[in-house]
């Protein structure tokens, strides 16, 4: 590691307000980040046909996407470690928006792919980075809330980009397109009233040497990686996301099972498509518990410092049983067939308190994803716990580009599996048996944060010690 000495110190505001106004600012960039990525696939049809291209090419924009952003992350967030944070995440929005706008533009498919890819790029700043400039925000008795906020918006952020895409895009699908890049323009102006936030201010064991003024100037070098990667816990952690992605990758295909139940009913197609978009839209919102893991790991990490991993894994453990009563509990769907999206959607609502086999549906769903979703505040806190300030980006975006492969795994395996069981199981039954065999990839992920659990508390304490020995240099 490496360290600069002879600065003159700096000024540190303590702005209440201001800081507040950063975390905002970054929770909604992390939410801008995922309505982005979510507001291709519902146009998907639209698009093609504007290109009169097949919309098997726009899955692949999607899918490779996916990846561009992962890979570019690493890269943002070892610079992010290196350097000043705020200009990069700037120039990151920037790229984002103007991908964004050239999309709008494009007058065919290759300029449209090239401007989905350079939008990818600037994505992978905004997470990485981004997460990086949170945990120096959040003292660590609550990082486990903030993180949940973090993780809420981005779940948030992609339903509102399925939602934006489909409504807005309905007539014109350039119209979200234009309407994200005002957006991303206009995040890139908020980005500079944030807090001038420095590197290790929220760590209790640097509290006192930077509070005098003096710079926290460890940054990140070549030679931290195999110390990044021989942390146990960091391992885990890593791979635990190559199994759980598998498993949260395939359920974007929920909204085709309700489709798929809606037609086995006897319903059209268009009104088929809309009864699963609001299905699978009403199934998400088990996402918002995400809040209550996030201050059970918390409460728990101030207990013991296995805290926060012994949540992740009861907690994705206990989810299994759920998802399997969501696939195969029987539905009775009743909505007006053939009427406007307004009054199916209306339908699909009063059939939740009206319909107890919709009811059940919902609660399962619901309890599976609240579970599911106390890993994510966890995962992001544990990251920040186990980690110098100066790494933490760079061991994020080290996690963040092992689940975009597993999400782009069961995303697009689970969709050969879907054909593959059309033999045995008739629509729908085939999505419900792929979607449960996919749940089972939970079962080691739920393994992995049972071992971080185990070797977490030391490298926490070798971590706090590391800092308290700074702290003294300093």
């Amino acid at each position: 590691m490496t360290s600069t000495t002879g600065r003159p110190a700096r000024v540190w505001g303590r702005s209440a307000p201001r800081r507040l106004y950063s975390v905002v600012v970054f929770v909604l960039l992390a939410s801008l980040d995922n309505v982005a990525i979510g507001l291709v696939p519902p146009l998907y049809g639209a698009i093609a046909d504007s290109f009169e291209v097949p919309q098997r090419l726009l899955g692949l924009v999607t899918a490779t996407s996916f990846l561009v952003s992962a890979v570019a992350a690493v890269g943002w967030a070892y610079f992010g470690d290196r350097t000043n944070r705020k200009p990069l995440l700037m120039i990151g929005t920037l790229l984002w928006a103007a991908g964004t706008g050239g999309s709008a533009l494009a007058g065919n498919y290759p300029t449209f792919l090239v401007a989905q890819l350079l939008a990818a790029v600037g994505l992978g700043a905004v997470g990485s980075v981004g997460y990086s400039v949170v945990t120096d925000l959040i003292t660590p008795r609550r990082r486990g809330l903030v993180m949940s906020f973090w993780g809420l918006s981005q779940g948030v952020g992609t339903v509102a980009g399925g939602l934006v895409g489909g409504l807005l895009g309905a007539a014109d699908w350039r119209r979200p397109f234009l309407l994200l890049t005002v957006v991303g323009l206009a995040a890139t102006a908020a980005y500079l009233f944030t807090y001038d936030i420095r590197r290790g201010q929220s760590e209790p064991a640097l509290a006192a040497a930077l509070a005098t003024g003096d710079d926290y100037d460890y940054r990140i070098s070549r030679a931290d990686l195999p110390v990044i990667l021989g942390r146990r816990t960091n391992r885990w952690l890593i791979l635990q996301g190559l199994t759980a992605q598998a498993a949260f990758g395939s359920l974007v295909w929920l909204p085709v099972l309700f489709r798929e139940r809606a037609e086995d009913q006897g319903y059209t197609t268009a009104t088929a498509i809309v009864v699963g978009s609001v299905f699978a839209a009403l199934f998400q919102l088990g996402g918002v518990f995400s809040i209550v893991g996030g201050l059970i790991g918390d409460a728990l990490q101030r207990r013991t410092p296995s805290g926060r991993a012994i949540v992740a894994s009861v907690g994705i453990f206990a989810a299994l049983p759920f998802y399997l009563v969501l696939f195969f509990v029987p539905m009775r769907i009743d909505v007006p067939d053939g009427a406007g999206s307004g009054a199916v959607v209306r339908a699909v609502l009063t059939s939740v308190v009206s319909e107890p086999t919709v009811g059940l549906s919902l609660l399962a769903a619901l309890l599976a994803l609240a579970l599911t979703s106390a890993n994510s505040p966890n995962w992001f806190a544990l990251i920040a716990d186990v980690n110098p300030p100066e790494n933490r980006g760079t061991v994020y975006s080290l996690g963040n580009l092992v689940n975009g492969v597993g999400r782009a795994a069961g995303n697009g395996l689970v969709g050969v599996v879907f054909h593959g069981l059309r033999v045995a199981f008739p629509p729908p039954l085939n999505y419900a048996v792929g979607l449960a065999a996919f749940q089972l990839f939970f079962i080691p992920t739920g393994v992995m944060y049972w071992l971080a659990a185990r070797t977490s508390p030391k490298d926490i304490a070798d971590v706090r010690d590391l800092l308290h020995s700074r702290a003294e240099k300093l």
